[in-house]
């Protein structure tokens, strides 16, 4: 990831919806959320819902999937980690002591 699709994806994220959304289809993993669905769940006109999940799909956070006559949206958690993974790159500069506990916090998300 560089510093214009890293910019991309923060900028896609710095939305209250599209946040909401993206957090939303991360903690539905791996299954996924239908765009109608996505829109009833967080009370979004359709249109509106539409117009986001396009941004974030432009931005590489989501992937959408047609099953029959809807499209399934889903995070692109290889996208997510790619954003993560570059703003820790450098983090604290290689001092492993000031990292560790943001690391550690990570952790237990994921049991």
């Amino acid at each position: 990831m560089d510093n214009t699709d890293a910019i991309g994806a923060l900028a896609a994220l710095a939305q209250p919806t599209r946040l909401e959304i993206f957090r939303l289809l991360v903690r539905r993993e791996p299954d996924g959320i239908p765009a109608g669905e996505l829109a009833r769940v967080l009370a979004v006109p359709q249109n509106t819902m539409s117009t986001h999940l396009a941004v974030l799909s432009r931005a590489g956070l989501v992937i959408g999937t047609r099953h029959s006559r809807s499209i399934v949206y889903r995070a692109n958690v290889a996208s997510l980690r790619e954003l993560v993974l570059f703003l820790l790159k450098d983090c604290c500069d290689g001092r492993a002591d000031i990292c560790a506990p943001l690391i550690a916090d990570l952790i237990p998300c994921c049991p």
